[in-house]
């Protein structure tokens, strides 16, 4: 088996997380396989950095001495906002040589600073998505999937989407059975697909401010099944349908219909993978009435059929 190397760029101030998700991830894969990744840390002088956690990581070696690896991983936290221009540099003269570039987080800024992402789709933490669009405009910004293929290039979302990612690219390199064994180990799904929102429905809406509404948002994701029309929803919170629908929108930044589809395609995500219920029967308690439905709003939102989302993403749990 051809073992692979894997480089990881420290750096102070970096999220711990960052760097050691992903690298017990490929780690526990290598032990898998035989030594299937040999696994380095590198720095600018090859020097500790200090992590924004307090905790001390000292590299293997400095990036002058790192050797051009299979994968290179960049990690985020805080000492992105106002990188080393050596570190900028070095990535974007050595970067490009690596046969895939990773970032986790916001390593994604360090990747954008150094050109590395222009005209390229890239992904980083939801706080920063716009931070990374505005100051990298020849940036294709995707603020939703916690992580993003591009050719070479896999950016992934906050911190510990950086497992997901990790998990994802062992798959790619050695097989279901491998990324099953270290997911197993790290008591985590195989993997969550790429293009699953950073946020659950509940946290990517905001919660509504009156007591009425905040029960209404309840009810849906409690009944995802029931009769969630404007006009039943409405009468719960004891106002008009037109007034419920525009305070809904007003508090929660969302129309009740756009709530109500979110909460029922995120709820039949969750019983794909977890359940051993058939599509029939998940699409009814789901809220859809028919496979046929649910097969539709999958396709428009996920561009995937409901029984290859379960093929694809069943977790651990149903092994």
């Amino acid at each position: 088996m051809t073992q692979r190397s894997v480089l990881v760029v420290l750096f102070n101030d970096l999220q711990s997380l960052d760097v050691t998700g992903p690298v017990e991830v490929f780690a526990g894969a290598s032990q898998a396989a035989g030594g299937a990744y040999e696994i380095r840390t590198a720095s600018l002088d090859g020097a500790p950095v200090r992590t924004s956690s307090g905790l001390t990581l000292v590299p293997d070696t400095s990036l002058a001495d790192a050797v051009g690896p299979h994968t290179l991983l960049v990690p985020g936290g805080n000492g992105t906002r106002t990188p080393d221009p050596r570190l900028v540099d070095w990535l974007r003269v050595h970067a490009p040589r690596a046969e895939r570039l990773v970032s986790v987080c916001t390593g994604a800024l360090l990747l954008a600073e150094a050109g590395l992402l222009d005209g390229r789709r890239a992904t980083t933490h939801w706080a920063s998505c716009d931070h990374l669009a505005r100051r990298y405009p020849a940036v294709d910004v995707e603020p939703d999937p916690i992580f993003v293929r591009d050719g070479k290039l896999a950016t992934s979302a906050g911190v510990t989407s950086g497992i997901d990612l990790a998990l994802a690219l062992v798959e790619e390199d050695l097989g279901r059975d491998i990324a099953l064994t270290v997911a197993r180990h790290l008591v985590v799904f195989l993997r969550r697909p790429g293009n699953q929102a950073q946020f659950s429905v509940q946290l990517a809406a905001q919660t509504a401010r009156r007591e009425p509404l905040r029960d209404v948002q309840q009810h849906i994701t409690e009944h995802p099944e029931g009769d969630l029309s404007v006009e039943a929803l409405a009468a719960r919170a004891r106002l008009s349908p037109r007034h419920f629908a525009r305070a809904f929108q007003e508090e929660t930044g969302t129309t009740p219909g756009r709530y109500v589809e979110r909460v029922r395609l995120e709820h039949a995500r969750r019983l794909l993978e977890d359940s051993p219920d058939g599509v029939e029967e998940i699409s009814r308690g789901c809220g859809y009435g028919t496979p046929e439905a649910m097969r539709r709003a999958f396709v428009k939102t996920l561009g995937t059929a409901p029984a290859e989302y379960r093929r694809r993403f069943r977790t651990l749990t149903t092994k």
